[in-house]
């Protein structure tokens, strides 16, 4: 079962976990902050290191970051939400470079954002502690 980890002090990507969960139709993806235990052991179980700046998606076919990860999780989502795929063909330092962009300012982006509600049961079992 694909497991996404992300950074759960960013409001950025706790709405990107909550957007992959209400789009992920065949209920395929796990979750864990990079924070939790079980993050924590994952990412050093694949060799990625504790505090990457980056969604990571471990899955059946391998450990993905930055780019490749978005684009691999969006893959596997509803449509129109698939049809992103398609920009794995844009050679990744191209994807990543755009990537980096938002990662940097993601915590700004945040404070765009309106306030986190909690998850609800369904998101709350699919996240790793």
């Amino acid at each position: 079962m694909p497991l996404v980890i992300f950074d759960g002090d960013c409001l950025f990507c706790q709405r990107s976990v909550r957007f992959i969960h209400r789009h992920d139709e065949g209920n395929r993806f796990r979750f864990a902050s990079r924070q939790s235990p079980a993050g924590a052991r994952q990412l050093e179980g694949v060799g990625v290191g504790l505090a990457p700046n980056s969604m990571v998606l471990i899955d059946d076919a391998g450990t993905w970051l930055r780019s490749d990860a978005v684009l691999r999780i969006a893959a596997h989502l509803g449509r129109p939400w698939s049809a992103a795929r398609v920009f794995l063909l844009v050679p990744r330092p191209i994807r990543d470079a755009a990537y980096r962009v938002v990662a940097a300012i993601r915590h700004r982006l945040s404070g765009l954002l309106p306030a986190c509600e909690l998850p609800d049961a369904a998101l709350r079992a699919k996240i790793l502690e």
